[in-house]
């Protein structure tokens, strides 16, 4: 599997809380640790490679610490950082979270800081990642656009790296927080509610208003497929020869959901994956939504591991597709 997107740094840092401020109503923190995961596109890799695909990132980090901590993640989890490209004009995309967690207390988030670059990569690192899409489509079955509008998914990036997958028979499974019409001739997408509302311009409030959006979505796009996530009203997929399926939430234990951060990375991988292993595109959906139904009771961008997914197959309710 090759991913491609922008690259992002989630930082973790966590402290005992102490005391009320004398300098203003906030919580004083004793530090206590902090650590880097992958976040953003490197998140849906880092849940490739959970689920056992071998998983390989192209994008852009910046010269700096954050960056080299970034690529020392991957390294340490088994996704191929190999196309992780730095680009000297920019920082590393970071999501600093501060938690507090005391020796009684429930682990909670109290704020998160965002330092993100949105400009667009271009010049020498542009033609870097582009070259390295160019090598790694030759050998993967599968591309993943993994886009959060931070600057790497240029129309000049698309305009070369879609036809030069499509060129060597490589799935495109696209999960994109921007306007869905950019991207054309692609296996599927995977967009959450809120993203076709945005690229459609109009709310999805019924069942009929699904249904066309989801038409729409796959004539705009020329894709054989499209996986809209509902949140607690499930999922709904639409497939170019007219099928429809909806799966509600899947829920299979009396837990509550704890952090829905990443959850739309662990949705497109497990769908990514099943397509690529021979599955349907209504079985790669119900397995999908399962993943995201167990991914969301765990503390940030988490990953799913194979046991995990075969158990809440084993124990949903909810039975597979014909």
């Amino acid at each position: 599997m090759l991913v491609l997107g922008d690259m992002v740094a989630d930082e973790y840092v966590i402290g005992r809380p102490s005391r009320i401020s004398r300098e203003a109503p906030v919580l004083i923190l004793h530090f206590a640790e902090s650590f880097v995961r992958p976040g953003g596109a490197t998140n849906t890799a880092y849940n490739l490679r959970a689920l056992g695909a071998h998983a390989k990132v192209v994008g852009a980090i910046g010269n700096d610490d954050m960056g080299r901590r970034l690529q020392q993640a991957l390294d340490a989890v088994g996704v191929d950082a190999g196309g992780l490209i730095v680009d000297q004009t920019r920082p590393t995309s970071t999501a600093t979270r501060v938690l507090a967690k005391g020796v009684q207390e429930v682990q909670q988030q109290i704020v998160r800081i965002d330092r993100i670059t949105r400009t667009a990569v271009e010049g020498e690192a542009r033609e870097r990642m582009i070259e390295a899409v160019r090598a790694g489509v030759r050998e993967v079955d599968a591309l993943l656009i993994s886009d959060y509008e931070n600057g790497v998914i240029s129309s000049d990036v698309l305009e070369i790296c879609l036809p030069e997958a499509r060129r060597h028979g490589c799935r495109i499974i696209v999960d994109a927080h921007g306007d869905l019409f950019r991207f054309h001739d692609i296996t599927a997408a995977t967009p959450n509610q809120p993203e076709a509302e945005a690229t459609l311009k109009r709310p999805i409030s019924s069942d009929e208003d699904l249904r066309a959006a989801g038409a729409e979505l796959l004539q705009g796009m020329q894709a054989t497929g499209v996986l809209i996530t509902r949140g607690s009203q499930g999922v709904a997929l639409f497939e170019a020869d007219g099928s429809t399926c909806t799966f509600p939430a899947a829920v299979w234990r009396d837990l509550e959901v704890v952090d829905p951060t990443g959850a739309g990375d662990t949705v497109a991988a497990v769908f990514t994956l099943a397509l690529s292993s021979g599955a349907s595109m209504k079985i790669a959906a119900y397995l999908a939504n399962l993943a995201g139904g167990e991914v969301v009771r765990k503390v940030g961008a988490a990953t799913l591991t194979g046991p995990e997914l075969l158990a809440a197959v084993q124990n949903t309710s909810d039975p597979p597709p014909d």
